[in-house]
């Protein structure tokens, strides 16, 4: 539940053998240029005053000159000037770079192709969004049947004219009459709720506001639905302010938001969050808290349909992975760490005072990534080496057989009800698009729902999965993608995370293909801090051990360049979000390793980031800056403060956007402007500045190809790649 506070997609470049492969024969492309061949351009970077702003924490004097650049830029005209001021000058550099038009050209051609999601069926109807390729938001569409004629239901893209305003979350009524959805606005990630009547494809009076990181649950009679919201932010300040105090309500259709009836709120502790989700039958809702971004919850019932009705603990503790997945009868179903660090299956028995799990589905060597009851069978995702693997067993336990994918790559949905073996599931991998997939659970059988027609080969690109040994000998898996007949050392790109538990798995990007089409090569490392191998592999990368993960990041670099992927002056790095973090801190401490950077709405203030809107729940991977030993480890690598003066940094274009309220752009800002002023005379380092974005999700597809062929062309400019 709570990755939802964190999660970042992969902004710009997302094949198949697996296992260990020997170094490739080096082959040296006769069209490259090293880095160390390009001048440094003459820039002037605007004025960003210093001022005197210093605090001592724990016997340690701390600087923070740019702490006005934290100002909300809608309430600070000071911000808004500086803000103007440098996207001027990285407009006009980015004006310069050879190949950005041709780029954006081949972007915009790639990025033309229908994309269908996956499906969700009920009362007969099937929802489901699509987009016909260029369009910037992918509307909603419905069939009566399965393969039936479509209907459009919501056309976002009507409802801006810069195609900022998203549909975001929707989910269909048990009997298909209505969808609740959402309207994301600006990248922002506070919501409005609204409610379709299907049969006539108009909204009906009922909304709801102040929605942030909450699921939306049906009652199963149709009456209406079960949110969570925050109190309104006072002052103007939705972007920045922390958010506390989250509370689940209840709203009837057709009356007031101002009528809804609060079902659950801790106002003792202001810190919870909570997620609401009504059970299979119907009777119970199903409360999940949690007080930061673990996968430590606590279990509330509660028998909402009867008045007075006192909630249940049913998990308590905050000590857990507890995830609802279903229930039949008084037999709930749960994914769980407890004992199993890549977690199990389990049951509870809520009719017994003090239900003990019964384990159902044991642990594996394979991670557990999610299940579903769907087609009387308990369908359970794993992810094997950061690829996806999906099987069939009993409500048992039993297991009856694995379910056959395309090849390597990653699967998802599996989504329905226990009394029909209907269910769909979507397939990616780096060099496929995502094809949806119809899948009978009864029969065994499979077939494609939905088939993209796709602008180029995807047997030109070969993928593989390759391991390397950290610093401290740790085994990390990396998957490299490139065009066949690209032997390198070529220009390659290589994204992280490392963080959250967040798992990254194959995924198609559009934006991608320019890069790979061109000769250079794209790498993901799933360094640790990730969950592609649970609990282990987070724990290994956050609090005390977050250094883990800049080591491995480092390893992957020095892996590639000493195996011939790429060479010196060739390697470029990207990351966003908790990403963006990564790739501050390794600019930091290896600047030789890299030709450039690109760190993306990143975390880069590691002693203020507990103050701004979701920040506060990070302190379960980041810590407290508060405490004295957390302190000490922040600021060993907080990106913003470990910029030094007179050190050569490489190229960085930092992007971000002023409706980010996830990762306030404060971060960015102050860090840019730090490495201008440590650097001035140096390698480029500059910040793009997105307008009505926010921190990635609901961004449209005409911003999305501008931002991409940006930092493309920067990379390749830095990294050698011709382009064009």
């Amino acid at each position: 539940m709570r990755k939802s506070l964190f999660l970042m997609t992969l902004p710009i470049i997302s094949a198949c053998s697996t296992t260990s492969t020997p170094p490739a024969e080096v082959a040296t492309p006769g069209n490259l240029v090293t880095q160390e061949a390009l001048p440094a351009p003459a820039l002037t970077y605007p004025a960003a005053s210093r001022g005197d702003v210093s605090e001592t924490q724990f016997g340690v004097a701390v600087a923070d000159p740019y702490r006005w650049l934290e100002t909300d830029v809608r309430q600070s005209p000071e911000v808004r000037g500086w803000v103007e001021a440098q996207n001027r000058v990285t407009d006009s550099f980015l004006d310069t770079l050879p190949g950005r038009d041709a780029l954006k050209s081949r972007m915009t051609e790639l990025y033309n192709y229908e994309r269908v999601g996956t499906p969700t069926k009920k009362g007969n109807r099937y929802f489901y969004q699509r987009n016909t390729g260029l369009q910037n938001q992918s509307p909603l569409y419905v069939r009566d049947s399965v393969n039936g004629a479509e209907r459009l239901l919501i056309e976002p893209n009507q409802w801006s004219k810069d195609g900022a305003t998203a549909l975001a979350e929707w989910v269909p009524s048990e009997d298909g009459k209505h969808v609740l959805y959402t309207v994301q606005d600006g990248g922002s990630d506070w919501r409005t709720v609204r409610v379709l009547d299907v049969a006539t494809g108009q909204p009906v009076s009922d909304e709801i506001k102040w929605v942030k990181f909450s699921g939306l649950s049906w009652a199963k009679d149709n009456s209406g639905f079960f949110y969570s919201r925050f109190p309104e932010a006072a002052g103007g300040q939705d972007f920045q302010s922390l958010n506390k105090n989250q509370m689940v309500y209840f709203h009837r259709l057709g009356t007031p938001q101002s009528a809804d009836r609060l079902m659950y709120a801790t106002p003792s502790k202001p810190e919870l969050s909570h997620g609401a989700s009504v059970s299979d039958d119907g009777s119970t809702l199903i409360i999940t808290s949690s007080s930061g971004t673990d996968d430590r919850y606590e279990v509330t019932l509660l028998d909402w349909k009867k008045p007075g009705a006192k909630p249940r603990t049913l998990i308590p503790g905050f000590t857990n992975n507890y995830s609802y997945i279903g229930n039949r009868g008084s037999t709930y179903y749960f994914i769980t760490n407890d004992g199993a660090p890549k977690l199990k299956i389990v049951s509870l028995d809520i009719r017994q005072p003090k239900p003990t799990p019964r384990e159902v589905v044991p642990e594996d060597a394979a991670t557990l990534d999610g299940a579903n009851l769907v087609g009387g069978k308990l369908v359970a995702s794993y992810l094997k080496d950061a690829s996806t693997e999906v099987r069939v067993y009993s409500p048992a336990g039993a297991r009856e057989r694995v379910i056959e994918l395309p090849g390597l790559g990653t699967a998802g949905g599996f989504s329905g009800d226990f009394d029909d073996p209907e269910t769909f599931f979507s397939f990616t991998s780096f060099n496929r698009p995502t094809t949806i997939y119809r899948y009978d659970l009864a029969a065994n059988t499979s077939g494609a729902w939905f088939t993209p027609a796709l602008k180029f080969n995807p047997e030109d690109y070969s993928v593989e999965q390759r391991f390397f040994a950290s610093k401290d000998g740790t085994r990390v898996p990396m998957f490299i993608v490139r065009k066949k007949g690209v032997t390198g050392p070529s220009p390659t790109l290589l994204y992280g995370y490392g963080g959250f538990n967040v798992s990254l798995t194959p995924s198609f990007s559009a934006t991608r293909m320019a890069w790979l089409e061109n000769g250079g090569t794209w790498v993901l490392a799933n360094i640790r801090g990730g969950g592609e191998y649970g609990k282990a592999w987070h724990d290994a990368g956050r609090l005390a051990n977050k250094q883990n993960v800049f080591d491995d990041f480092i390893g992957a670099g020095e892996y590639l360049i000493a195996n011939g992927i790429t060479g010196k002056g060739q390697l470029a790095i990207q990351g966003g979000s908790n990403g963006g973090l990564l790739v501050g801190a390794v600019v930091n401490q290896r600047p030789d390793l890299f030709a450039a950077a690109n760190p993306a709405v990143g975390v880069m203030d590691m002693l203020r980031f507990d103050r701004f809107t979701a920040g506060r729940y990070w302190v379960d991977d980041y810590g407290y800056p508060n405490k004295e030993a957390d302190f000490r480890t922040l600021l060993s690598y907080s990106p913003y403060h470990n910029i030094k003066p007179g050190v050569a940094y490489p190229p960085v274009l930092v992007t971000t956007a002023d409706t980010d309220d996830r990762v306030v752009p404060g971060h960015s800002f102050k860090y840019v402007a730090a490495l201008q002023q440590a650097d001035p005379s140096g390698q480029p380092h500059l910040i793009r500045i997105e307008t009505r974005a926010g921190h990635g999700s609901g961004k449209p597809t005409d911003k999305i190809i501008e931002e991409a062929s940006d930092v493309v062309a920067f990379f390749a400019r830095y990294t050698g790649l011709k382009v064009g």
